[in-house]
């Protein structure tokens, strides 16, 4: 079993994670947060695959939508009924992905 984090570990995870990026992610009704937008809607959806290629690896599904060329990504672990560090370790793939 995972654990929910604390909201000390949180925000800690959310600086490192947003330390080497331009695109910061953040806490959004208590999901891990991030929106993206692109050039038009065949690269959003090539960035949607390798998103999902990721996220079936990482056995870690995110909630999404996508718009056009615009993605919106929350991540959350139900399992433990809020964030873990699965979260953050996905959104940092995501991050790697763009």
């Amino acid at each position: 079993m995972i654990n929910k984090m604390n909201q000390g570990t949180i925000e800690q995870s959310l600086k490192t994670l947003n330390a080497n990026s331009d695109k910061l992610w953040s806490i959004k009704e208590g999901h891990l947060h991030q929106s993206f937008k692109f050039k038009d809607f065949i690269a959003a959806f090539a960035f949607m695959t390798k998103v999902a290629i990721l996220a079936e690896k990482a056995n870690h599904h995110p909630q999404w939508s996508n718009v056009y060329n615009k993605v919106v990504i929350d991540l959350t672990t139900h399992e433990a009924s809020g964030l873990t560090t699965r979260d953050f370790e996905l959104a940092q793939e995501i991050t790697k992905a763009i």
